[in-house]
């Protein structure tokens, strides 16, 4: 027996000195810093600044594609788009994210707006990405918000660890596209449109919220919700986002 407790020792020894050898991964975020959504980008910027604290990993933060490039990208383990649109991006910043995805040079996590496909303020829509988010294309959304039910699907996804099968979603547009992603994409999570308060007329049938596209290299999650800041007082959208964070930075 105590050969074996030292054994163990050794070992732990050994794998915290491995362990302090790693180096920390390093994480892109892309933000709007305008709008009506800029109250839930300040409150996610405080909510990652935090986290990054805790467990030792670094945040660069960018409001626009200006600077991006392969170059750029490659001293980041995991890019997060975080309430930005999927349009008005450099073209090189558009070349250099692709290849960044299709070659798996680092993770992707997006939110909210990255679903925002279609012909917006004079740009065309982005055929690639639409593709990278399941071959869908912005439809509709409930402006006047509604409360919604969140129902995971696949409850053995990392991302998907402690977070309750169901949970409440009290505020959000809740995007409609035309036609859902689900032949193309892995869902983890869609909403429950039966319970939505108020109900409403715009609904799309099977909704997906939480999807990954297994085709790409890149370890990648697409997060629907991401409107209003008190998201982040709700314990298991903080837990998916950071879940999300972990897994897509493979860690």
């Amino acid at each position: 027996m105590k050969k074996v407790i030292l054994l163990l020792l050794m070992l732990g020894i050994g794998f915290a000195a491995f362990a302090k050898k790693l180096p920390p991964f390093r994480v892109l975020v892309l933000y709007e810093n305008g709008g009506h959504h800029i109250a839930y980008s300040k409150r996610a910027c405080a909510w990652l600044n935090k986290l990054a604290g805790q467990k030792g990993f670094t945040v660069d933060y960018i409001q626009n594609t200006d600077n991006i490039d392969d170059a750029f990208l490659n001293k980041y383990q995991l890019f997060i788009q975080l309430d930005y649109a999927p349009y008005a991006w450099k073209e090189k910043a558009v070349n250099a994210f692709e290849k960044y995805i299709n070659e798996g040079r680092g993770g992707w996590i997006g939110f909210h707006h990255a679903t925002l496909l279609g012909e917006f303020d004079g740009y065309p829509m982005w055929n690639w990405f639409s593709e990278f988010m399941g071959g869908i294309r912005w439809k509709d959304y409930i402006a006047t918000f509604a409360k919604g039910t969140v129902q995971v699907e696949d409850k053995h996804h990392p991302v998907m660890k402690c977070v309750p099968l169901s949970f409440l979603i009290k505020q959000e547009e809740w995007y409609t596209y035309n036609k859902s992603p689900r032949p193309n994409v892995h869902v983890l999570a869609s909403v429950n449109e039966s319970g939505y308060q108020p109900q409403g007329k715009i609904k799309m049938g099977d909704h997906p919220v939480i999807w990954t596209n297994q085709h790409y290299k890149a370890r990648n999650i697409y997060i629907f919700m991401g409107h209003s800041p008190g998201l982040f007082n709700n314990p298991a959208y903080t837990r998916l986002f950071s879940n999300a964070i972990f897994w897509a930075a493979g860690r």
